[in-house]
């Protein structure tokens, strides 16, 4: 499945972040440990405050070829093609948009109750 070194996109703690296995992982395993990096401007990613996570292998979104040329400016920073970044862009909105979907339809429910009272 993962490869260690190898990117991927996935969620962590409800936010969509680009992530790097931090040791091979195969199709069985339940958990994968990923060191985390967070948006800091156009396709650049910084490592973000807890670097060290394990997640659950379904929230992974994407795996990234490998063939991409990913760049390593400076340490705990990562640049990503144009492409790769145009697809974290595009998972990360479809994420948002579901979540506020979720939101939108939890939150007549809650009005409905207090108006009954």
């Amino acid at each position: 499945m993962l490869k260690h070194g190898s990117l991927a996109i996935a969620v962590v703690q409800r936010q969509v972040m680009l992530v790097q296995a931090a040791r091979t992982h195969n199709q069985r395993e339940r958990w994968v440990d990923v060191y985390t990096y967070t948006p800091f401007g156009e396709r650049v990613f910084l490592a973000s405050d807890v670097p060290l996570a394990r997640i659950s292998a379904r929230d992974i979104l994407t795996i990234l070829p490998e063939d991409d040329a990913v760049r390593e400016p400076t340490a705990g920073m990562l640049e990503l093609p144009a492409k790769a970044f145009y697809e974290y862009m595009e998972l990360s909105s479809r994420t948002q948009k579901r979540y506020e979907q979720l939101f939108n339809a939890w939150e007549p429910k809650t009005r409905r109750r207090w108006w009954i009272y």
